[in-house]
């Protein structure tokens, strides 16, 4: 007997009867032999640690652009973050971990360089529009590996549905819709303080009556009341007051930190990558790498669009360096 059917068996034995079992997926893009060792959900999350796009991430602006300090969050210790809550979530409530995980470690594959300065200037400047979550599907189901990673239904609808409106279809991909804002606003809030751009005193009052005071005290009680209130139920939800404080406490932070700040160097980084895409959309020759051989067959604003996205922090510096500096 494989070790992978070994696994299936123990997950129908000890999940919840709302866990989303790894052999009930529905199925890949494309129909592959399965592994022997690893479940369906298990080989997704090693394909997306193994992509290039998540390696990128370690280059990626969270919220402050270059800090100097070493203490700050980049977009991929915020994926991390975000997958260790998902975990802890999904191990309490008996669902599949390694599908949440899968999701977690995916779900911002998409993201811009330069943070939410970078995702709205692209949506401003490009035709298609631009959203984080629908580019992290499109990375995974069509710009790795020159066609997609091809992972199941379920953690792509997990990636797609993480945030929004819209619901994931499982319990699994609904958890990290709660780990993603649960991590972001809490470390996003700590690194706000240490760059002081905001203070303690700041906080509204009525959401640290309700959540806690510190960050490691709010996410503990933020994970206890979604696992309290979606134990044995076919949802997961944090209780009326607490989902009003999270809520009240992330326009805070996009009020006074994320648009609100008004930093000279968002600024600049908006311009940035407005002055890259119209400079890159007339003179395709400064695109590197895979997408190069994508011009002639991908629309010009599509593809300048994956381009940018695709950029580190430092290399859209260095790209615009290239393009408009000149070179004794």
């Amino acid at each position: 007997m494989c070790i992978r059917i070994q696994t299936e068996k123990i997950e129908k034995k000890i999940l919840s009867e709302y866990a989303q079992l790894s052999n009930n997926t529905k199925g890949r893009l494309k129909d592959e032999e399965k592994c022997d060792i690893r479940t369906e959900y298990q080989r997704d999350r090693d394909r997306i640690i193994y992509s290039k796009a998540f390696r990128r991430l370690k280059h990626k602006t969270q919220v402050f652009l270059s800090p100097e300090g070493d203490h700050y969050r980049t977009r991929l210790t915020h994926t991390l973050e975000v997958s260790q809550i998902g975990r802890t979530i999904a191990r309490s409530l008996r669902l599949n971990e390694d599908l949440a995980e899968a999701i977690a470690l995916g779900h911002d594959l998409g993201h811009t360089p330069f943070g939410h300065a970078g995702e709205y200037a692209l949506n401003e400047i490009c035709p298609h529009g631009f959203k984080h979550y629908e580019q992290s599907l499109r990375v995974v189901d069509f710009l790795e590996k020159k066609g997609g990673l091809n992972l199941t239904s379920e953690v792509r609808d997990g990636i797609l549905n993480h945030t929004g409106d819209n619901l994931a279809s499982t319990l699994e991909g609904q958890i990290i819709k709660y780990a993603d804002r649960i991590a972001y606003i809490n470390h996003d809030i700590e690194d706000a303080i240490r760059g002081k751009v905001i203070s303690d005193k700041d906080l509204p009052r009525g959401c640290v009556k309700v959540l806690g005071s510190k960050s490691s005290e709010r996410i503990n009680y933020m994970i206890k009341n979604i696992i309290t209130n979606s134990k044995n139920k076919n949802f997961i939800k944090m209780s009326d007051d607490f989902l009003e404080a999270t809520m009240e406490l992330r326009k805070f932070m996009f009020d006074n930190v994320y648009y609100g700040s008004k930093s000279k160097e968002e600024v600049k980084a908006q311009k940035l990558i407005k002055e890259l895409y119209c400079f890159l959309k007339e003179d395709v020759q400064y695109i590197n790498g895979e997408l190069k051989e994508m011009v002639d067959y991908v629309d010009i604003d599509r593809l300048v669009c994956d381009y940018i996205a695709g950029m580190t922090d430092r290399y859209a510096i260095n790209k615009f360096k290239e393009i408009y500096i000149p070179v004794p």
